[in-house]
């Protein structure tokens, strides 16, 4: 008989509650283990010189023998781009959708990692991983092979929407499979784990195709070149900005590294249906007319490095100036606001005409808002909700709509990172925690950048670095040279020479117990020596830059 205190199904979120992204969650019972997704999230402002953020998977390096795949539910960066860092630690399979699959591959062979397994699975296929069994479903999103799952345990069937809309009009024609979740919700469905990203907003998320009519009307009142920035991923807004500029007599011209290489796979796949005589490299649009010419380019949210910044910035191939039109088909991303606005500026000051979301309908989300919500709860009909993807306030939202639907409080748990969730047929609890958080990634470092690494990446971006070079005699431990002051984004040198030598003079006070103490106890005088300059810069300057004492032996 198994042991009944592990003969529960248990949830366990490893990522994506209470932020945006880094969505990662476990499905375990008794000694089978699957994940879902496996993203990534971009550092916040004050996590200085940090690349990405990804979960902490100690729980699976613990228990990694009982891991049986990684099912993805589609290939935005917040739900693959933590797979490279996964796939160095556990060989087990990664299933997907054939455009997802594409996307994880590309990113394996950034990563240098060679026979990843992955496999290739469409909406209404089923497979099997230990005691789960895993059924895709169809749903619409902001990129192509989005797939909802339903998920058989053996305590009952938990359906994880992945992100998804409700989009009756999809400009793959392939809509959302109302009839897999009802046919699930009519034999009973123990739990539904739901997108909360829109929870908070009335009504239904409108149709991709409806910002089409907005493209339509920006060609034909453009006189001179048009650049349209997307996000690289969403190749269902590329192909209807491509069919509009082909109607319109323009050649396609993709900028920015993603974007060519999202848009190259997506054609490849079927995905982007685009003629090659209308695409052109960037070295051959002085063969056609501005009026001729339409760019796809990445650059959405202001990024520094994007194709749009560089252009706005006069530091492209391709510069924007008068006489063009900027179409900037997207919604900023809470936190990048100052950024699209900045670049947004500067494309008027270069003397482009900027479309944008205050202006005109030129985006509309992949997310489902809360009459679409709604539907998905009557089509399910669960005996537990799980609010997910979002922060606090959208879960909680979700919570509530949960409630009004007629769900008992307490059969809906909102969870945060590491908690563990209980099921079983005739209940359900919160169970205790697991190791998770975040691991910051810098450069090829994993894990190596702490909290106190950060704060003093932030002293030295707010108050500088003072460093003070102290020559010692190597056989008598005596000052070799009056000490020399290095300051970095602290005060200009020249100009406060005052303070530099009271600062020398501070230090050199405290340099003689070098002679009267062993090599042993160096450490200590140094630390008095900070601590006596730190002193004194914060009383003159009020400012507390990080203190560097540098000893030198000298002959």
């Amino acid at each position: 008989m198994a042991n009944k205190k592990r003969s529960k199904l248990k949830i366990i979120p490893l990522g994506g509650l209470g932020e945006i992204g880094k969505n990662m969650t476990v499905m375990e019972y008794e000694n089978d283990i699957i994940v879902i997704d496996c993203g990534l999230s971009f550092p916040d402002e004050d996590m200085l010189g940090v690349d990405l953020v990804i979960p902490d998977m100690t729980y699976l390096e613990e228990n990694f023998d009982r891991i049986r795949g990684f099912v993805i539910t589609h290939g935005h960066e917040d739900h693959i781009g933590a797979l490279p860092y996964a796939l160095q630690k556990f060989s087990v399979p990664v299933y997907g959708s054939k455009f997802t699959l594409a996307l994880i591959a590309h990113k394996m062979e950034e990563h240098h990692i060679k026979n990843a397994d992955l496999r290739c699975v469409a909406a209404g296929d089923t497979v099997q991983l230990g005691c789960f069994k895993v059924e895709f479903i169809k749903v619409g999103h902001s990129i192509a092979g989005a797939l909802a799952l339903a998920v058989t345990t053996p305590v009952g069937v938990l359906i994880h929407t992945g992100d998804f809309k409700v989009d009756y009009t999809p400009i793959d024609n392939e809509p959302i499979d109302i009839a897999a979740f009802a046919r699930y919700g009519s034999k009973g469905v123990l739990a539904l784990m739901m997108d909360s990203t829109n929870a908070e907003l009335a009504g239904s998320t409108p149709s991709e195709t409806e910002i089409g009519k907005t493209f339509e009307m920006v060609f034909d009142e453009a006189e001179g070149r048009v650049i349209v920035a997307s996000f690289a991923s969403n190749v269902y807004r590329i192909q209807q900005v491509a069919d509009v500029a082909i109607r319109h007599g323009r050649v396609i011209c993709f900028q920015g590294r993603s974007m060519v290489m999202i848009a190259r796979i997506a054609m490849q796949l079927g995905y982007l249906q685009i003629p090659e005589e209308s695409i052109v490299e960037i070295e051959k649009l002085n063969k056609y007319a501005p009026n001729e010419i339409c760019v796809l380019t990445t650059g959405s949210q202001g990024e520094s490095m994007s194709g749009l910044f560089r252009m706005a910035n006069a530091n492209h191939k391709l510069n924007i100036g008068k006489g063009d039109t900027v179409v900037i088909s997207a919604s900023a991303i809470p936190g990048n606001e100052r950024a699209v606005g900045k670049v947004i500026n500067q494309l008027f000051r270069r003397g482009a005409y900027v479309v944008y979301d205050r202006l005109a309908d030129v985006h509309v989300s992949g997310h489902a808002r809360r009459d679409e919500l709604k539907l998905m709860f009557r089509l399910t009909k669960p005996k537990y909700f799980i609010p997910v993807h979002g922060e606090a306030r959208h879960l909680y939202h979700n919570a509530k709509l949960a409630e009004e639907m007629g769900m008992d409080e307490n059969h809906v748990f909102v969870m945060e990172t590491g908690n563990v969730l209980e099921l079983y047929a005739r209940g359900g609890k919160l169970a205790g925690t697991v190791t998770s958080g975040s691991v910051l990634v810098d450069g090829s470092g994993v894990g190596d950048i702490g909290s106190s690494v950060l704060r003093e990446r932030r002293i030295l971006s707010e108050e500088g670095m003072f460093s003070i070079v102290i020559a010692i005699k190597t056989s008598t431990g005596e000052l070799a040279a009056e000490p020399q002051i290095i300051s970095r984004g602290f005060v200009y040198t020249k100009d406060s020479e005052e303070l530099m030598e009271e600062a020398k003079a501070v230090a050199m006070k405290l340099t003689p117990q070098f002679v009267l103490c062993e090599r042993s106890e160096w450490g200590a005088v140094k630390n008095n020596i900070k601590s006596a300059i730190k002193g004194y810069l914060f009383n003159k300057t009020g400012r507390a830059p990080v203190i560097m004492p540098i000893f030198v032996e000298v002959e």
